[in-house]
């Protein structure tokens, strides 16, 4: 009878304490009953438009969430949570200029890119974790933008979709 008795005890304090505990997948913190995201397209709305941005940062995201948590990502409104935005800027500007003389402009010696994107985060699941944030990100570089512009974007992106994904997965 002793038995019986703390195997029922043990038995209701695990199921306690499963039913209060989140799945952790690299360092995702995803509650238990969230199984579906749906991921929708971050049309690019920034005054300066570059033609694959949209389509490389929407798809970088999806395959962040792909690898780092167990979430489906669905085409449905009916997911469990949403994530939903665009970017809104993407500006070179310059970060320190040099004089060459006094008869020319000042030009350039390095420049910066950044990328700000606004990002909607609905958890119908945990709703304490819904946001709506922009998340910005940039890097410097020198010379032409042309050859490197690729390059700085998917740096950006990269970075952008870090922190876009802690702040919806890792709780940070």
């Amino acid at each position: 009878m002793r038995r019986v008795l703390v195997f029922f005890v043990a038995m209701t304090g695990l199921m306690l304490l499963s039913q209060s505990c989140s799945i952790s997948l690299n360092g995702a913190s995803i509650p238990a009953g969230l199984k579906t995201i749906n991921v929708e397209f971050f049309e690019n709305n920034a005054p300066l438009v570059v033609s694959n941005l949209s389509q490389d940062f929407t798809e970088a995201l999806k395959a962040r969430i792909r690898s780092q948590s167990s979430l489906g990502i669905v085409r449905d409104p009916a997911a469990n949570a949403s994530m939903s935005g665009a970017i809104v800027n993407y500006t070179i500007t310059p970060v320190s200029v040099e004089a060459t003389n006094p008869n020319t402009p000042p030009i350039a010696n390095a420049s910066r890119l950044s990328i700000t994107v606004n990002v909607k985060y609905t958890n119908e699941i945990e709703k304490k974790y819904n946001f709506e944030q922009q998340f910005t990100k940039y890097q410097d570089f020198q010379g032409d933008i042309a050859s490197q512009e690729q390059t700085l974007i998917q740096n950006i992106v990269r970075q952008l979709v870090d922190d876009i994904f802690n702040k919806a997965f890792a709780n940070w």
